[in-house]
């Protein structure tokens, strides 16, 4: 084993759990909303509708009251005048107001008598009128407000006459109640709506609240949740959740107890089948018995590899560690044994397995055994995919880059891991596609459990000289 200077990586890609996002459903609380708002925005728009029919007619009413009186007032002056009785001028009653206040006074042949202003043409049915009528119209672009009726003169005829003025003062005055009308509406509306939604907000709070404490929870921890903390609404749904939990308690752990009694039962046979073929290749037999002899030995020994396996990654579940108190140990000393202890292994193969201590006192709280059996399986893969003649280096440090904890690596020059397979491949089973060496598929799995035990973040990263960095860093409070 040799002792090399510690080499400081250059990226590192962290390996974490999947982005949570929002489902692209409507949430209960964006339901209710719509349900409350909705019909308040439309009592709102038809309140409108309505405030704007009832401010016209009511701005209507007093202007048409003034315009038919003016009207009337007008033909009573014009026969006055044209009698010769002793009145006011018309032009100093009506134009002195000429651009707001327009008339037209036509015989009953339609001549026209008297006019001040332009107004439209009078229509041949006005001359058949009984009573005064009052219409909007359009003339030059201009919208105006008429009245027509017809007047009896003292001589017996009768006289068309045609009074008109703008709309605007009536819109504003329409524009004015209907603000009046509208605004506090809306006031009222918005204040209901702040009301609502500080509403929701405080009665949603429960779940909320229930919610970060399930998002929070590690994957392993399969406690019920407290439905005394939820509205009684919720809490059915809670406890068939809760009973939804324990039924899945039930299975996993009939399931690790399985696996665990499997790989003990499996270890025995395994060993004694591989211990028969090494008997049986020491006899004299053919050739071909002997190649078969061979291929048992191989496959008993993978087999018997599957079970150590299945057996180290029940051993570090966590519920299979519950009860193990993790205790301050030297993470440098753990490291070097591991290293001197697959160093015959990798001098088999032509590997320089060195190691490489950046502080000699790393002081962390952990497992012990599980710590080990995390540099197992990273060492194991190092070594199984690192050809003749390669380099493996394990490291451990202390308080590096914006991490205040211990740290452990393992790099090799190796083929490497692609980047789109640096997840997958701590999923268990999982082998990368082309991958030539015989292997389980749990051990990378199982440094995970480790990791996820400890607190640790696990990276990989590309090696220095090519193949693939695992890193282990490990929490400040692991210290």
């Amino acid at each position: 084993m040799t002792l090399r200077q510690n080499r400081a990586a250059a990226s590192k890609t962290i390996l974490s759990p999947r982005p949570m996002h929002d489902d692209d459903t409507l949430s209960l609380r964006h339901q209710l909303v719509n349900w409350l708002f909705t019909p308040l925005f439309l009592l709102l728009l038809f309140s409108t509708v309505t405030g704007y029919m009832a401010a016209v007619n009511l701005s209507n009413k007093p202007y048409d009251l003034v315009l038919l009186e003016r009207a009337q007032l007008l033909a009573s002056r014009y026969m006055l005048h044209v009698e010769g009785a002793p009145t006011t001028p018309m032009e100093a009653v009506f134009f002195a107001d000429e651009n707001a206040f327009r008339y037209s006074l036509h015989d009953q042949h339609g001549r026209k008598l008297t006019s001040s202003g332009k107004l439209p043409s009078p229509r041949p049915a006005d001359f058949k009128l009984t009573q005064p009528r009052l219409r909007d119209t359009l003339f030059h672009g201009e919208k105006l407000r008429l009245v027509t009726l017809q007047v009896i003169r003292p001589s017996g005829e009768s006289m068309l006459v045609q009074a008109a003025e703008p709309v605007r003062a009536r819109m504003i005055l329409g524009r004015s109640i209907l603000g009046n009308i509208v605004i506090p509406q809306l006031m009222f509306i918005v204040i209901a709506g702040i009301a609502v939604w500080i509403g929701l907000k405080r009665g949603f709070e429960p779940l909320d609240r229930l919610r970060r404490e399930v998002a929070a929870r590690p994957r392993n921890d399969l406690r019920p949740l407290d439905e005394t903390c939820a509205p009684g609404e919720v809490r059915p749904l809670i406890q068939e959740v809760n009973a939804l939990i324990a039924r899945l308690q039930a299975m996993m752990d009939a399931q690790r107890r399985f696996i665990a009694d499997a790989a003990h039962q499996l270890r025995t046979p395994f060993a004694g089948l591989k211990s028969q073929a090494e008997l049986a290749k020491r006899e004299e037999v053919a050739e071909p018995v002997r190649e078969a002899l061979d291929r048992i030995c191989f496959s008993a020994q993978r087999c018997s590899h599957l079970v150590t396996q299945l057996l180290t990654l029940a051993r570090n579940e966590p519920e299979a560690r519950r009860g193990v108190v993790q205790q301050r140990l030297d993470l440098h000393r753990v490291a070097q044994e591991i290293a001197a202890h697959w160093a015959p292994e990798a001098l088999q193969k032509n590997i320089d397995l060195g190691f490489e201590a950046a502080d000699l006192d790393c002081q962390v709280k952990g497992d012990e055994a599980s710590l080990r059996d995390l540099l197992d399986n990273l060492l194991d893969n190092a070594i199984r995919y690192t050809a003749a003649g390669g380099r493996i280096t394990v490291r451990v440090g202390f308080k590096t880059f914006d991490h205040a904890g211990a740290w452990l690596e393992v790099e090799d020059n190796g083929p490497g891991i692609p980047v789109e397979q640096r997840v997958q491949v701590f999923e268990r089973f999982h082998r990368i596609p082309g991958t030539s060496q015989p292997g389980s598929g749990l051990g990378l799995a199982i440094v995970q459990e480790v990791a996820i035990r400890h607190g640790a973040r696990l990276h990989i990263q590309d090696g220095q000289e090519g193949g693939a960095l695992f890193r282990v860093e490990f929490p400040p409070d692991a210290v």
